[in-house]
């Protein structure tokens, strides 16, 4: 591709002889004489040139990991393995959910050394995976005429996470307030794993005792269980349509830059539903119990054994981040014979879901008792903004406002007597704001750990 350099060259050098030409014969010859030694050191600086991308390679990372909203970078490296060239420009084509300060950076790069790095700054603006297939490098030729360009396919992927950084922040002052950690809570209650029988001994339970085997030695015969070190929680995310919502109530309005703006800020449920997963997953390893993850739709989608450790969290954190929401009705009956076929040893189980749909409501109620008896079970789910008794309300200002309220009211209503039917049955249920989320599922945690329920 010709530079401004080439056609400055032409134009001060051309023009004047193409001038001449139209006012004195005498100087045709000298003038193809002088544009044929133009023409020969351009074509000759391209063919000199052709190949000076040659010694240029470009090492990426094969994955980048950055948190959604905040700002992070990755180095990459410059190989100029023949020193011919001082300067290149680089691009890589990003998609529209990262932001980058700039598309393509200019690099200057070293006389005396072949490698080079530099750190390329951006911003992951919505939650997923995006991988970035082509390098594009641009160099002047060697006198300056043209501009040389080149294509290397990379493999690189881009992984944005959810924003962890303030859950954690107010996970910590959670820990701090309460006093709570590790070492607190690690030996408290009483083992639920059943070990073996022995003859009954002064001091024991009398809730211990195996009654059939009493009754068939003719001797007082005691349970005797292990001590249990850690526990297992479980967070059960609901990925069906209704987990599609915002977060806040609101649907993607405007236009222009205002829909942008909204659109990058416009949280799902499911996304909350996944950082508060992912920030229970911290308080769990903080307090040495096992954490778990399951998530449903009309089917399993995802299931991880309970365990601990850096290298689950991630496990747990990459099968999470990329998930969306299926436009499909959950499948509570399939769920619960799951659950129970599949975590056999009493847990907790922390379900993240939607109630607020009378139909949805009546197939959890009828099917929970398949897993209350043998687990604990909170079910927690997002206040919808509409939602609310019906003088909660500060002010009605039109017809529209009154029937809003009245819907509010009866959605309110229903979800109460979910309540009261899930917690005949044994089952704790709330219904939080967004923000509250993660707190509150913690501190639900910590106050079912300090009444050694689990």
């Amino acid at each position: 591709m010709p530079t401004y350099r080439l056609l400055l060259f032409v134009g001060l050098i051309v023009l004047p002889f193409t001038l001449l030409l139209l006012v004195a014969d005498a100087v045709v010859v000298p003038t193809i004489v002088a544009a044929a030694a133009i023409l020969t050191v351009v074509i000759m600086d391209a063919y000199r040139s052709r190949e000076r991308l040659a010694g240029i390679r470009v090492m990426l990372p094969e994955v980048v990991r950055i948190s959604k909203g905040r700002e992070g970078n990755f180095d990459l490296q410059i190989e100029n393995e023949k020193l011919a060239v001082r300067r290149i420009r680089l691009g890589l084509a990003f998609p529209q959910e990262i932001f980058t300060p700039a598309m393509e950076l200019s690099v200057q790069l070293p006389e005396d050394n072949p490698m080079s790095s530099i750190a390329w700054l951006l911003k992951g603006l919505k939650q997923g995976r995006y991988p970035i297939d082509w390098c594009y490098l641009e160099a002047a030729s060697l006198w300056g005429f043209w501009s040389v360009r080149s294509a290397l396919r990379i493999d690189m992927e881009i992984r944005v996470y959810p924003n962890l950084f303030e859950e954690r922040k107010n996970l910590s002052a959670l820990f701090l307030n309460r006093g709570l950690g590790i070492h607190a809570q690690r030996q408290i209650g009483k083992g639920r794993d059943f070990e073996q029988l022995r003859e009954y001994l002064p001091g024991d339970s009398f809730e211990d005792i195996h009654w059939k085997t009493t009754a068939k030695r003719g001797l007082p015969i005691t349970k005797v269980y292990q001590i249990e070190r850690t526990q297992q929680i479980y967070v059960i995310i609901d990925a069906s349509r209704l987990s599609a919502r915002s977060s806040g109530g609101d649907s993607l309005s405007g236009n222009g830059e205002e829909a942008q703006k909204h659109a990058e800020e416009f949280t799902t449920v499911l996304q909350r539903f996944i950082t508060a997963a992912l920030i229970m997953a911290l308080a769990a390893e903080r307090q040495g119990d096992l954490f778990g993850l399951l998530a449903f739709d009309d089917k399993i989608r995802s299931f991880l054994k309970a365990k601990m450790g850096r290298a689950h969290f991630n496990v747990c954190r990459d099968t999470l981040y990329t998930m969306q929401p299926q436009r499909v009705s959950p499948d509570f009956a399939e769920l619960f014979t799951f659950i129970a076929t599949k975590i056999r040893r009493r847990a907790l189980l922390v379900f993240l879901t939607h109630l607020d749909d009378p139909v949805l409501a009546d197939s959890f109620t009828q099917h929970i008792d398949l897993i209350s008896r043998n687990h604990v079970v909170l079910v927690n789910m997002i206040k919808p903004k509409v939602v609310k008794p019906l003088f909660a309300s500060e002010s009605v200002s039109s017809v529209n406002d009154i029937y809003n309220n009245l819907g509010g009211h009866m959605a309110w209503q229903r979800i109460r007597e979910t309540q009261k039917v899930l917690q005949r049955r044994g089952v704790g249920f709330a219904m939080l704001n967004s923000e509250n989320l993660c707190s509150e599922m913690v501190s639900q945690y910590l106050t079912l750990k300090r009444r050694q329920v689990l």
